[in-house]
C-alpha cells in the first residue's frame, strides 16, 4: 500500500500570496481595531516629538548659543561702523535687546563696542573677548535663560516619550495577546475537527509545532511590526520633509546615498525570505524526530538504533545550522552595509553644509540638526530591514497555519443542521443500515467493498476477520470520523452524511484496544468538566465499571492526577475506567475495538464483567481478532479483503465449516 504522506509544510507558496496572507489575517485583528487605532494613533505623538527634539538643538544653537551670521554690519548710532568691525569681511552678531539689565553697564564702558540695531543693540561676536567674563555672563544671561527654557522643554518632551512609549507598548501587547489567543483557539478548534485521515498524514510535531512555534512567530508581527511599521514610515517621511524645508539643497544632496540603501534592501528582503521558510520547515522536522524518538524510545533502546536515530537527527539538526548561519550572513552583511552608507552620508553632509558654513550660507545649527536628522533617518531604515526580517518570518509561519486551517481534511457538516439544535435532540438512535459501503483511504486502494447490513435496536454485532479486512475502518465510518466513498449509512432512517457529529458521537461510545486517557484527574478523564453528576449517581458508575476499588486505593481517589496518557495506572487499570467513562456517556450504541487484548485473566474476566453490564440493552459493535470473545453476538460478520464473506449467528457460521470455522480451529 502506498501511503501519502501529506507534510504541508513542505509545499511552496508564491511570492505574490504575501499580501493574501497578511489580508486573511484582518478577521483576527477586527475585534481590537480600537487597540490597534489608539496604538497607531500613540505612535503619530511619538513621531512628532522624535522629530521635534533635533529641531531644538537647532533653535538653541542659532538663536542662543552662535548668533546668526550676515554679509553686513549693522550702522552704528552715527552712521558709521565700529572701529573693531571691518566691514570688508563676513561678521557674527550678537542682538541685545533694550532691557537687557547689563546692557547700560557695558555702553557706558565700551561704547565703541555697540551699535543700534533695529531698536535694540548689537555687538561684533568676536568683540565679545573685550569683555571680562563677568560682563560676557550678565551680557548673555537672557540666552542661558533662553537654554534653560529650552532644556526643560526638551526634559518635558523627554519624559513624554517615555510615557507615550509606555502606553503604546502596553496597548500593543495587550492587542497581540488577545490577537494571538484568536488565532491559536481557531486552529486548535480547527485541529479538532479534522478526520483521522489527516493525523494519520501528519505528524502530532508537527501540529504541535503550528499551535506553538508558528504562532508564536505572529506575535512579533502584530505587536512590534504593526505599529512601528507606522511610526519608521511616518518618521521617514517626517524626516524627509524636515530636511527639505530646512535646506533643500542639503537634503538633495544627502539623499544621493538612498539608492543603494534602497538596492541593498531589496537584495536583503530577496534572500531572507526563503531562509525563514527553510528555517520554519527545519524546526518542524526536528520537532518531528524529537517526539517520534520520545513516543518509540523503548523500540530504539531494545534494538540497539541509538546511533542510526543519533545520525540522523545529528543530520537534521546541521542542516537547521546552516539554515541559521545563512540567515546570520545575510543580516551580517546586510546591517553593517546600512551602517556603512549612513556614515558615507553624514561625511557627504558635514563636507557640503561645512562649506557652506564657512562661506555663510548657512547656520551651524542647520549642519547639526541635519547630521541629527540623518542619523534618526537611518535608524528607521535599519528597523524596517529588522521588522521585513520579522514579517518574512511570520509570513512563513502564516503560510503553514493557513495551510492547516485551509485543509479539507475536515469532514463536511450539513449545512442545514445547527450544532446546538442537534445535540438537544434526544431520539434514541434504534436502527444503523449500512448499504453498500465503500471506502479507501488513498483513491485506487479500497478498504472496505459493498458492506450491506441491517442492526436492531440493542443487538450485538460482532467483527471478525484478519488484520486488515476493514474492521476498524467500518466502526469510525459509523463514528463518522470518515464518509464513505460510495453507498450510504442510514441511522434511524437518516443518512449519516446529515447528522452533525456532535449530535451523533454524545449518543456513542468507544472502549478501544490501548485506552487513552488525558492529563489531569480522574474525575475528568470520567465525567467531563462542568458536569454536574452527583455523588451517588458518579459511585454508581464506577461500581458498574469494577474499577471502584482502583480509585479508592488511589491516595486522592477521583481526584487523584493521572501522568500524560495513564501512564502511572497499568493497562487493566486504564480499561476499567474507559469503561466507567462509557458508561457516564449513557450511550446508545458501544464500539468495542479488541477491548480486551493484553490484559491478564483475573484482569480480563472483570472488564468483562463490566462490558456485559455497559452493553445490556444497547446496541454494541464488537470488534474481536480472539473469536471466544463474540460467540453469543447476535450477529457475526466475517470480513475478509475488505467484503463481507460470511454473516450469522455463532452455530450458524461453525455449521457452515468455511472460513469463521477454520478460524476458529486455528485459534484453538
Amino acid at each position: 500500500m502506498q501511503h501519502d504522506l501529506g507534510y504541508f509544510e513542505e509545499g511552496q507558496l508564491d511570492k505574490r500570496r504575501d499580501f493574501r496572507l497578511l489580508g486573511r489575517l484582518l478577521p483576527f485583528l477586527s475585534p481590537y481595531r480600537a487597540m490597534l487605532a489608539a496604538s497607531i494613533g500613540l505612535v503619530v505623538l511619538l513621531t512628532v516629538l522624535d522629530l521635534t527634539l533635533p529641531y531644538l538643538t537647532k533653535i538653541a544653537i542659532d538663536r542662543y548659543i552662535v548668533p546668526l551670521q550676515t554679509d553686513t554690519v549693522p550702522p552704528n548710532g552715527n552712521g558709521g561702523v565700529p572701529a573693531q568691525a571691518p566691514a570688508a569681511r563676513t561678521t557674527r552678531w550678537l542682538l541685545l535687546a533694550s532691557d537687557n539689565p547689563a546692557l547700560p553697564a557695558i555702553r557706558d564702558r565700551h561704547p565703541q563696542l555697540l551699535v543700534r540695531q533695529d531698536g535694540g543693540w548689537a555687538i561684533a561676536y568676536h568683540d565679545l573677548a573685550q569683555l571680562s567674563p563677568e560682563e560676557r555672563q550678565r551680557l548673555r544671561r537672557p540666552d542661558l535663560n533662553g537654554l534653560l527654557l529650552i532644556a526643560a522643554v526638551y526634559l518635558l518632551m523627554v519624559i513624554m516619550d517615555f510615557v507615550l512609549n509606555f502606553i503604546q507598548k502596553m496597548t500593543m501587547e495587550r492587542a497581540g495577546h488577545l490577537i494571538m489567543h484568536d488565532l491559536r483557539m481557531t486552529l486548535f478548534e480547527r485541529v479538532q475537527d479534522f478526520s483521522m485521515n489527516f493525523f494519520a498524514r501528519n505528524p502530532v510535531a508537527r501540529l504541535v509545532t503550528r499551535v506553538t512555534n508558528d504562532v508564536q512567530n505572529m506575535h512579533e508581527l502584530f505587536t512590534s511590526v504593526l505599529s512601528m511599521l507606522f511610526k519608521d514610515l511616518f518618521l521617514l517621511l517626517g524626516i524627509g520633509i524636515v530636511l527639505l524645508a530646512m535646506n533643500w539643497r542639503l537634503a538633495l544632496t544627502a539623499f544621493t546615498v538612498l539608492p543603494l540603501v534602497i538596492l541593498a534592501s531589496w537584495w536583503f528582503s530577496r534572500r531572507v525570505r526563503d531562509v525563514f521558510r527553510l528555517l520554519r520547515i527545519k524546526v518542524a522536522e526536528i520537532n518531528t524526530r524529537f517526539a517520534e524518538t520520545i513516543g518509540g524510545i523503548r523500540v530504539i533502546q531494545s534494538f540497539r538504533r541509538e546511533a542510526d536515530n543519533e545520525e540522523r537527527f545529528q543530520r537534521l539538526n546541521h542542516e537547521n545550522y546552516q539554515a541559521g548561519m545563512e540567515q546570520i550572513h545575510i543580516l551580517a552583511i546586510f546591517m553593517p552595509l546600512v551602517e556603512v552608507l549612513g556614515v558615507i552620508t553624514v561625511a557627504i553632509v558635514i563636507l557640503y553644509g561645512g562649506g557652506h558654513i564657512l562661506s555663510g550660507d548657512m547656520t551651524l545649527g542647520i549642519l547639526v540638526a541635519f547630521i541629527s536628522y540623518l542619523r534618526m533617518f537611518f535608524r528607521p531604515i535599519r528597523d524596517l530591514s529588522e521588522k521585513y526580517n520579522i514579517l518574512q518570518n511570520a509570513l512563513a509561519s502564516a503560510e503553514r497555519l493557513f495551510l492547516v486551517m485551509d485543509s479539507p481534511a475536515m469532514l463536511p457538516r450539513p449545512p442545514d443542521v445547527r450544532k446546538h439544535d442537534s445535540a438537544a435532540d434526544d431520539t434514541p438512535l434504534s436502527h444503523i443500515a449500512f448499504d453498500k459501503v465503500s471506502f479507501s483511504y488513498i483513491p485506487g486502494e479500497p478498504v472496505l467493498r459493498d458492506i450491506s447490513f441491517e442492526v436492531r435496536a440493542g443487538s450485538t454485532i460482532a467483527l471478525v476477520g484478519p488484520t486488515g479486512s476493514g474492521k476498524t475502518t467500518l466502526t469510525q465510518l459509523l463514528g463518522r470520523f470518515h464518509l464513505p466513498d460510495a453507498g450510504t449509512i442510514r441511522i434511524n432512517g437518516r443518512d449519516i452524511r446529515e447528522w452533525h457529529p456532535d449530535a451523533l458521537r454524545r449518543r456513542m461510545a468507544m472502549v478501544m484496544q490501548d485506552p487513552f486517557l488525558f492529563s489531569g484527574s480522574i474525575r475528568d478523564n470520567i465525567i467531563p468538566r462542568g458536569d454536574d453528576v452527583p455523588p451517588e449517581t458518579l459511585h454508581n458508575i464506577l461500581a458498574a465499571a469494577n474499577c471502584l476499588d482502583v480509585v479508592t486505593r488511589l491516595p486522592q481517589g477521583l481526584d487523584t492526577p493521572l501522568a500524560e496518557g495513564g501512564a502511572s495506572l497499568s493497562s487493566g487499570e486504564r480499561q476499567l475506567l474507559s469503561i466507567a467513562r462509557a458508561f457516564a456517556r449513557r450511550p446508545d450504541i458501544i464500539i468495542l475495538d479488541e477491548a480486551t487484548s493484553y490484559i491478564d485473566s483475573e484482569t480480563e474476566n472483570r472488564i468483562q464483567e463490566a462490558l456485559q453490564r455497559l452493553t445490556t440493552g444497547r446496541t454494541t459493535f464488537v470488534v474481536a481478532h480472539r473469536l471466544s470473545t463474540v460467540r453469543h453476538a447476535d450477529h457475526i460478520i466475517v470480513l475478509h479483503h475488505g467484503e463481507i464473506i460470511e454473516a450469522g449467528n455463532h452455530a450458524d457460521l461453525m455449521a457452515r465449516q468455511t472460513f469463521y470455522y477454520r478460524l476458529q480451529h486455528l485459534q484453538g
